[in-house]
């Protein structure tokens, strides 16, 4: 249902929203950031999702490791026990219980965490991460079919094209941040 739109292991769809990395926080605290390269970020504990042993993590954890802001993160598995419900969200969790300041992680998960929780938290998208290219922190996200399936890509590329408006609602109705597509200078170009 959700992969980066150009997804060289599946055929994809158009994409049918795009999304961000986001900084999560407890509302009490008023922490008001959005950029990854804000120096209020070197005096709190962030929260980062780590996906392996590979070095292959997110965006914020490279962009945060480019700062040499590392003492002051912690690092959360974005797997684990799935006999328990949403590991994912052990990160999120982590903000509302105040064991973390702030987390930096993908805007879909983060903002269903947000919404859900019992602590009121602010979802703020990342800005100011063009600095740290080739990471990017804003993502198209489609749909994966089998390689070749060019008719189930095709009806489901119908589906999205008319049903755009119901699709951003259920999208929003969860949580997940949407953001606009940005168009740079180079024409044709976008981000």
């Amino acid at each position: 249902m959700g992969v980066p739109a150009h997804y060289d292991l599946v055929e994809t769809t158009r994409p049918y929203y795009r999304s961000t990395y986001v900084f999560v926080s407890r509302t009490a605290r008023h922490l008001q950031l959005d950029a990854i390269d804000a120096p209020q970020l070197r005096s709190l504990t962030i929260g980062v999702h780590l996906i392996g042993d590979d070095g292959n993590n997110t965006p914020p954890a490279h962009a945060l490791g480019q700062q040499g802001i590392i003492d002051n993160v912690r690092g959360f598995m974005i797997y684990g026990d799935y006999r328990e419900p949403d590991p994912p969200a052990r990160m999120i969790e982590a903000v509302a219980r105040g064991e973390i300041d702030i987390a930096a992680a993908w805007g879909p998960l983060a903002g269903f965490a947000a919404k859900t929780s019992e602590i009121p938290l602010t979802v703020t998208p990342i800005v100011a991460g063009e600095r740290f290219a080739p990471q990017q922190f804003q993502f198209d996200i489609a749909m994966g079919v089998r390689k070749g399936d060019h008719a189930l890509r095709d009806r489901l590329n119908d589906f999205i094209a008319q049903n755009s408006a119901e699709i951003t609602a259920l999208l929003a109705s969860y949580g997940v941040p949407l953001v606009e597509k940005q168009f740079s200078s180079v024409a044709g170009e976008h981000r």
